[in-house]
């Protein structure tokens, strides 16, 4: 609009001039600019009386045309201030209702995917992330963040941490992993850790720094695409085990709350193979004891946790049976 406002301008100008003067395109323009600038360069050839009359006109217009300019320019970066805090306030709004989510501290390649995963899977996340650049990208993605170091306390605290269930070290460098981790026991000695190692000399250290999982990529990597040469069969039905297709075959683990319907009954009776379609791979028991393939007398108690094999759709009714009081 701004910019239409102006050659509009420039063009009543050349064509007054032209008009009431007589004078050629090139004076007419060369006047125009130097009075809408304000220049005070003098008049290009003597002015006659109409021709001051719009003159003054024209200065009028100029002036106005320059206050529009500079309050539009005004509004714009104010609007934009507001639209930033507004837009802040809301995701910090968002992340004081979350509660048992998850935080991932970093957003480059392993950390978006990981977000973009767990959001595909309805699941609450927070990042943390010190790169400005990634910003863009995680408004694209419509995730909540914040801006800034992983281990920075305060940080941590608005990202929720001690309501969080677990949190993900994803950042650059595996001694900020250990920093992170450090500072996440620190204010919430229960929460789940999991943390990516860069080297494997980092895993031993990340563990004692207090993280419950450390992961490898570079070794996940490898070993796979070894088993993908010695075992390709095994591999082909992980991969469709995992599966994010539902018409696949997956894999699950469903915790069993206190007060299920399934508490105090065993394997056999519980219906879950013959009514479900769905078979119990392991089951690990609140005491951490992992029990392989169980037995048909094997009781569920509550605190177990049962990891099955089957159709996507027959976890639905086994996580309500197991949850259901």
């Amino acid at each position: 609009m701004s910019l239409f406002l102006f050659f509009a301008l420039i063009s009543l100008g050349c064509i007054g001039y032209m008009v009431i003067e007589k004078w050629s395109f090139v004076d007419s323009l060369y006047m125009t600019i130097i009075t809408i600038a304000t220049v005070g360069y003098g008049e290009v050839n003597k002015v006659s009386n109409p021709g001051r009359i719009f003159t003054l006109l024209l200065i009028l217009l100029g002036g106005g045309f320059f206050l529009y300019l500079m309050s539009d320019i005004i509004k714009f970066l104010v609007e934009g201030r507001i639209r930033l805090v507004l837009g802040r306030y809301k995701l910090d709004s968002q992340m004081k209702k979350l509660n048992g989510h998850y935080i991932v501290c970093g957003y480059g390649r392993i950390g978006s995917l990981l977000t973009r995963y767990l959001v595909q899977k309805y699941i609450d996340v927070v990042v943390i992330e010190k790169d400005e650049n990634s910003v863009e990208t995680m408004n694209d993605d419509g995730i909540l963040y914040l801006l800034g170091e992983a281990g920075n306390e305060d940080l941590l605290i608005r990202a929720g941490i001690k309501r969080a269930k677990g949190i993900i070290a994803v950042t650059a460098t595996d001694a900020e992993n250990v920093f992170l981790i450090l500072r996440a026991r620190q204010l919430n000695p229960g929460i789940f850790v999991v943390a990516r190692a860069g080297q494997d000399s980092s895993k031993k250290i990340l563990l004692a720094a207090g993280a419950d999982k450390v992961i490898s990529p570079y070794d996940i990597g490898a070993r796979r695409m070894a088993h993908a040469i010695l075992r390709p069969t095994v591999i082909e039905f992980l991969e469709m085990a995992f599966s994010d297709d539902e018409a696949d075959i997956q894999i699950e683990e469903i915790l069993v709350k206190q007060g299920s319907k399934l508490a105090g009954i065993a394997l056999k009776d519980s219906g879950i193979r013959t009514d479900m379609d769905l078979i119990i791979i392991a089951i690990r028991t609140k005491n951490n004891q992992m029990l392989f393939n169980p037995k048909a007398d094997t009781i569920f108690e509550p605190g177990d946790t049962v990891i099955a094999m089957g159709k996507a759709k027959s976890f639905g009714q086994l996580e309500t049976i197991l949850h259901s009081f």
